[in-house]
């Protein structure tokens, strides 16, 4: 690593657009003076964030690293950090952090760092990568730098894994990757917060539409009092699971969100498999907030609008607080059926850009585009 003059040393976080740029900026607010007040020696810290998506047409670590490499050789850059959203692996493992302590290049997979505290995790570990690079440690031997494990607790779960240099792909000279059970939900909670599910709320228009209609004509029809009355809570449990599964199938499967891998590879499958585990658990979080959404709208609306003598001579039940909530409670579940089929009338890129965050959604339409040739 070439270190500027003037004991300055320039930090450029590289980072894919979306979640990972907008985590990069807050970082460098406060990153300079918290490196600075970290480093042994007399030195000063630049960050600079640049925007871009180099992760475009692949997922290959060894590739990207090269292409790190590239990007910060034409700039006058000390150390270059990149964050991308994408889950990345090596050698059938999950690849966390990778390293190239003689050119100065880290490489974080922001989802390895799973999906709470996700910014002061990202910092941590860019404070430890950036100042492990800044200060090698020195083989004595050979009078080269000998990469070093992370001293800080961002890493407390994380496998260092060294590469070697066998195979010319190779650009690292040290790893972190994350293994086992844990490793692979800590993983699936990082891909889902990358998507950010909640949008899903807002980006379904059509489908919130159609279910807050049939939510408000359901609510005033005297057959649908009846069968909120009549049924018992585990119906009424079944009912909201079957709703909320029917709704997350059809978004699935109407806007073709399932990834099928096109290559026949263990490493290909696992890949599938995260992708599409992802993909439920995003949809579904996103399909549980409008449910409880439509609970709460409807039981307003019920206490607005219903009449308790109309009610008690249909149902032959008074109602009180508790036939509100049963009622809404069914009511919610009837109308996210209305809303998976008003979902229908949503264009399927309307649908993944509610879905998926950017990066994820350029890697899907490559994909597409690659089968389709």
């Amino acid at each position: 690593m070439q270190v500027s003059s003037q004991g300055v040393t320039v930090v450029a976080l590289l980072a894919d657009p979306d979640a990972p740029t907008e985590i990069a900026q807050r970082m460098a607010r406060t990153l300079p003076d918290r490196l600075t007040d970290q480093s042994d020696q007399e030195r000063r810290f630049e960050v600079e964030v640049v925007s871009e998506p180099f992760t475009s047409g692949t997922e290959d670590p060894p590739t990207l690293m090269r292409r790190i490499k590239d990007r910060g050789s034409a700039e006058n850059w000390d150390i270059v950090v990149a964050l991308t959203d994408l889950p990345l692996h090596s050698h059938g493992r999950k690849l966390a952090v990778d390293l190239n302590h003689e050119h100065g290049l880290a490489l974080l997979s922001l989802p390895s760092l799973g999906g709470l505290r996700l910014q002061t995790r990202a910092r941590r570990a860019v404070e430890e990568a950036v100042l492990g690079m800044a200060s090698p440690h020195i083989d004595g031997a050979e009078g080269t730098p000998r990469s070093q494990p992370f001293p800080g607790p961002s890493v407390e779960r994380l496998a260092p894994s060294h590469p070697g240099r066998t195979d010319e792909k190779e650009a690292d000279d040290l790893r972190y990757v994350v293994s086992g059970p844990r490793g692979y939900l800590r993983v699936l909670a990082g891909m889902v917060r990358a998507n950010r599910p909640w949008r899903l709320v807002p980006g379904l228009q059509k489908g919130l539409a159609a279910a807050l209609a049939t939510g408000a004509v359901a609510t005033v029809n005297s057959t649908v009092w009846t069968l909120a009355a009549s049924l018992s809570t585990p119906r009424l449990v079944i009912a909201s699971v079957g709703s909320v599964a029917i709704m997350i199938g059809w978004l699935i499967i109407d806007a073709e969100l399932w990834h099928r891998s096109t290559e026949s590879s263990p490493e290909a499958r696992q890949r599938a498999r995260l992708y599409n585990a992802s993909t439920v658990v995003t949809v579904g979080i996103g399909v549980l907030v409008c449910y409880v959404g439509l609970l709460v709208i409807n039981w307003v609306w019920a206490l607005f609008i219903l009449n308790g003598q109309a009610f008690t001579s249909v149902t032959r039940t008074p109602l009180n607080a508790e036939e509100y909530v049963r009622l809404a409670w069914f009511v919610a579940s009837v109308a996210t059926v209305g809303g998976a089929l008003g979902s229908g009338l949503e264009s399927d890129e309307a649908i993944r850009a509610a879905a998926y965050s950017k990066r994820e959604q350029e890697r899907r339409r490559e994909l597409q585009n690659s089968d389709d040739d």
